[in-house]
């Protein structure tokens, strides 16, 4: 028995053991807007949800870095994070830093899966980023102040983590732990926003009226 199957718009003749295998050929040579690095849309379904941040480490981190440009250490630290910084912008996405779903495409990587991502104090969070209420002036705060790294710390060692907190105001309002550069970036953004609520955009004059 003969079947006729049409690949990029030629037609082939094949035996019926060899069909499989042309629709095989047919799915896999394609054309389309597939992603080179794309398994498809159930893997993209599963995966979509994980994201990649700062204080992120494992494989993932390791592919997002080969795509970057970067020596593939695993971990999402800044050098790694100013390179998302600068193919968000490039690409003209919203810049966090963060490896969510436009920037994993535009990347052209496929969905992450949870074994693939290590992210200590994550659990708090919505898992994109910090605390799914923080609103776009914490946001653009946070950028101003430390380029949104949870890790930063001044010059003089007195402002620390993303917002640039002073221990004082820290452990005033709520923080953990004596060092808001500890922390995780979800406890930074609840710890901020409690901040914000209580005082507005005065502990940050700098950055707050930009």
């Amino acid at each position: 028995m003969e079947s006729i199957c049409v690949v990029g718009g030629v037609r082939w003749r094949a035996v019926a053991p060899a069909l499989l295998a042309c629709l095989i050929l047919a799915c896999t040579t394609s054309s389309g807007a597939a992603l080179a690095d794309d398994p498809g849309p159930a893997a993209e379904a599963s995966g979509a949800s994980v994201t990649v941040r700062m204080g992120d480490r494992g494989p993932a981190i390791e592919r997002i870095q080969r795509r970057l440009g970067l020596s593939a250490d695993g971990v999402f630290g800044p050098q790694t994070n100013r390179a998302v910084r600068r193919f968000q912008r490039r690409k003209d996405l919203t810049v966090d830093g963060i490896v969510g779903t436009q920037t994993r495409r535009a990347l052209r990587l496929r969905p992450f899966s949870e074994e693939s991502v290590r992210s200590p104090g994550r659990s708090d969070d919505d898992g994109d980023g910090g605390s799914r209420d923080v609103p776009a002036v914490l946001r653009r705060i946070a950028e101003c102040e430390s380029g949104g790294d949870p890790t930063a710390v001044s010059s003089g060692g007195r402002y620390r983590g993303k917002y640039q907190f002073s221990r004082e105001a820290w452990r005033r309002n709520g923080g953990s732990g004596d060092d808001p550069a500890e922390a995780s970036e979800a406890e930074q953004d609840r710890v901020a926003l409690k901040l914000y609520r209580a005082e507005g955009i005065d502990p940050w004059p700098s950055c707050g009226r930009r």
